[in-house]
């Protein structure tokens, strides 16, 4: 099968040629339809998150349809299209796993850093960590796999915040301000400065106002969520909450955060930070999608133009989310 592969730190990705693995118990062997292109999978590729020692295929927003399974598989069907996340498996039996929070296990392992990814033409997944999909088309549906995922439980973190802001507007804030809207939330969101075609996307979606990061919001907020891994957001976003107010960080790496004074955290203002997900988090959002109706924006890109997906994120020169789509019927054959 074709796949895009980690390559050094920083380095472009090459296109191989791998092996497809038959499913061992548990597992599914996917053809991969869609596999969306995450923040995350740029820590990886940037050498940001720890470095693996094999070169890993990254991708963990995937669409695919189940062609083999392996032994003790019943919940999924030969044909059925599935979704698999960023969470990969976890060991099941530690204080998180028993206490509804699998999403902290230290023996978890991640889809498209410890486990081959999406960025194939098939996949292999443990099937007790994929998820039923709604009726989106595979491109549509492979954001809400983790930008959906992770927005949808930064936005419970953030509690009923009537008012809450939103800073980088990208894959998972353009969907996250859909539920907000559909739930009754004022959105404010905050750009790049001086990116006009990002205030006036957040604005169509429904954001009461949008401006630069550097900007003050018209009123104080209730909370925000910051998605774009910029540490120096956190003290900002600090300032743009009222008092009770809580920032909640919501990728999994971010750059240092720079010192502030007490006094703009003081009022029982409060900063959290959202880790992976729970399957709970994903058959919620999952289930909730379809009824706002959440619509993804995507940019679609062969798997030959990875680099160029990569970047365009990288340079937030996307509007909505990037996603890698699959020749219809990949030959199965190495």
């Amino acid at each position: 099968m074709r796949a895009v592969q980690l390559a050094g730190p920083g380095r472009p990705l090459p296109l191989v040629m791998r092996e497809i693995c038959k499913p061992a118990p548990g597992q599914i062997l996917l053809r991969v339809l869609a596999c969306g292109v995450c923040r995350t999978d740029l820590h990886i590729v940037d050498g940001e998150l720890p470095r693996l020692d094999r070169p890993a295929i990254p991708g963990h927003e995937i669409v695919g349809e189940v062609i083999e399974r392996g032994a003790q598989v019943e919940r999924f069907g030969i044909g059925e299209r599935v979704g698999v996340p960023w969470l990969g498996s976890t060991c099941g039996d530690c204080r998180y796993c028993r206490t509804g929070r699998e999403n902290l296990c230290d023996g978890a392992r991640f889809t498209g850093y410890h486990i081959d990814g999406g960025y194939a033409e098939f996949a292999l997944a443990d099937a007790r960590y994929c998820f039923a999909l709604p009726g989106y088309a595979p491109q549509q549906a492979a954001p809400l796999l983790c930008a959906g995922l992770i927005g949808y439980r930064a936005l419970s973190v953030a509690g009923d915040a009537q008012k809450f802001g939103i800073y980088g507007f990208g894959a998972a804030a353009h969907i996250v301000a859909q539920v907000a809207h559909f739930q009754g939330r004022k959105l404010f969101a905050f750009t790049r400065p001086g990116d006009a075609e990002a205030q006036r996307f957040a604005l169509d979606l429904g954001a009461a106002w949008a401006g630069g990061s550097d900007a003050t919001p018209p009123e104080p907020l209730d909370a925000a969520i910051l998605f774009a891994p910029v540490g120096a957001l956190v003290p900002a976003a600090l300032r743009a909450v009222s008092e009770g107010g809580t920032v909640v960080c919501a990728g999994i790496h971010m750059s240092e955060i720079p010192a502030f004074p007490c006094e703009i955290l003081w009022g029982e203002r409060r900063v959290v930070s959202v880790a992976n997900l729970t399957r709970r988090d994903g058959e919620e959002f999952l289930a909730l999608a379809p009824g706002v109706p959440v619509r993804t924006s995507v940019e679609t890109f062969p798997l030959e133009r990875t680099n160029e997906a990569l970047a365009r994120v990288r340079e937030g020169r996307i509007n909505g989310a990037a996603v890698l789509v699959m020749p219809e019927r990949a030959a199965r054959s190495s």
